[in-house]
């Protein structure tokens, strides 16, 4: 029997309180914040979307490994766990720990880019760009053609646009190109999975042009679940030698461990040439810690390994990806205007389409996340003209490609009543969008705005019926 409900593929042994508060309530607290959720505190947020990054609950497996974990300073044998899952996942024999992604970006970026240099990717995220931007290199995205339709059910949507790929390098000169970046599922274009076959094709235009291919593969274990269900040439493999396969295409990996390794902090990077590993080390024991730590505690390397294991597990894998599928497909139901197909840690939201009487200027992505943060207590996150947005030399913004709004899931976090919940707030943001206006930045730093920009309401944005 094929059972309709999608339950959990575990008990749950302990639980964290949520503080139930009022829509009054939050309204006061977002003003307070600025109308910018990650300026909240984490108490006052009954369902939190933010990021899938280190949110995952941890299983009695990992927690029991954090019991034995080795806090020697060199040479602990939880590294040596750490360095065996990684090497034996990525085959790559460099293997550096940090203690989360951006710190390994940092690393890699800041020593093979900097002014001159270009960085090509399906599509950079948020923290990659800025790492990269903040050296002086250009960062270059080419997804694939299909990503622009959103309503489409092209099945790989994460993508790199092969032959714009080819005319860049050439164009920039392939002794300018710092790396080629494939993001593995690719997040910023709305958590959309890469194929093999194109992943393949980019492996033979690097190695024409001898060019690095670097592998972001904090979700690789999600990506291979859709290579697998989605390619048909690899219906029959189990999804961790899928992923074997993904990272044998690369010359370098990286990896924030807070999503598919489903720990609450770590990181690597991974490397095949010695060179260039001698040259991050000694970046990595300058800035993280030595090289048997970088960063991590013994006890965060223990969970760590057991997590790059529990990730592949097929039923896991299964309830995650169908759960989110559940969501997006609901929410498409109900005429919310979704990036389809349903991506793996997230549902992303049309918010230029859902609130087509907001113009971009007045961030229409982020006026969505205000609402679903009053009406329902949940923290969302823009990706659109606020993440990505800039100024023209006249100061007039020119806007990301889309508005989009991230509904991130966090790992074995949230039950199906909170999904119901969720879906039921939308039914609510539908019926009060008409008299929703928009935001205006008030006050934004220079990099990476999105995390501490401040928003001032327009008029009648702040009406909320009660």
């Amino acid at each position: 029997m094929k059972h309709k409900t999608i339950i959990e593929p575990f008990r749950i042994k302990a639980i964290e309180p949520i503080n139930m508060n009022s829509e009054r309530e939050r309204c006061k607290l977002l003003q307070m914040a600025h109308y910018n959720p990650f300026l909240l505190n984490s108490d006052d947020v009954i369902i939190d979307f933010l990021t899938d990054s280190g949110t995952s609950a941890m299983s009695a497996e990992q927690w029991g490994g954090i019991h034995v974990g080795d806090e020697s300073y060199a040479g602990s044998r939880s590294w040596k766990k750490m360095e065996n899952a990684v090497r034996n996942l990525t085959g790559m024999d460099y293997i550096l720990p940090t203690h989360q992604g951006r710190a390994a970006e940092r690393i890699l970026y800041g020593t093979i880019g900097g002014p001159g240099k270009v960085f090509i990717s399906n599509t950079h995220f948020d923290t990659t760009r800025a790492n990269i931007e903040f050296r002086g290199a250009e960062a270059i995205d080419l997804p694939t053609p299909e990503a622009k339709d959103m309503s489409s059910d092209f099945p790989f949507k994460g993508d790199i646009d092969l032959e714009q790929l080819r005319i860049t390098v050439q164009e920039k000169g392939p002794e300018n190109i710092a790396g080629v970046i494939m993001t593995v599922t690719n997040n910023s274009g709305g958590g959309q999975p890469v194929s093999l076959t194109n992943l393949k094709e980019v492996r033979k235009i690097c190695d024409e042009f001898n060019i690095i291919l670097i592998l972001d593969c904090c979700r690789v274990a999600e990506n291979s679940y859709f290579i697998k269900h989605r390619e048909n040439a690899y219906a029959d493999f189990k999804y961790e030698d899928i992923a074997k396969m993904t990272f044998d295409l690369s010359d370098a990996a990286i990896m924030s461990s807070k999503k598919d390794a489903l720990v609450n902090m770590g990181g690597f990077l991974a490397l095949r040439n010695m060179e260039l590993s001698q040259e991050c080390t000694n970046l990595l024991i300058i800035t993280e810690g030595f090289t048997t730590y970088g960063g991590l505690s013994g006890r965060d390397m223990e969970a760590l390994a057991i997590g790059l294991k529990e990730v592949f597990e097929p039923d896991y894998l299964e309830y995650r990806i169908k759960s989110t599928e559940y969501l997006g497909r609901k929410l498409h139901e109900l005429g919310v205007p979704i990036m389809l197909p349903v991506g793996g840690h997230a549902v992303y939201i049309d918010a230029k389409k859902l609130y087509p009487h907001i113009p971009v200027y007045e961030y229409p992505g982020q006026v969505l996340v205000c609402e679903l943060y009053k009406l329902g207590g949940i923290r969302t996150v823009e990706i659109g003209s606020v993440m990505f947005g800039k100024y023209d030399d006249n100061n007039q913004l020119e806007p990301a490609p889309y508005e989009l709004v991230r509904l991130a899931i966090p790992r074995r976090v949230y039950t199906q009543s909170h999904i119901e919940y969720v879906i039921e707030t939308f039914e609510e943001i539908l019926r009060r969008k008409e008299e929703t206006s928009g935001l205006k930045i008030i006050e934004e730093p220079e990099f990476l705005r999105h995390f501490t920009a401040k928003f001032e309401c327009l008029p009648n944005n702040n009406k909320v019926s009660i």
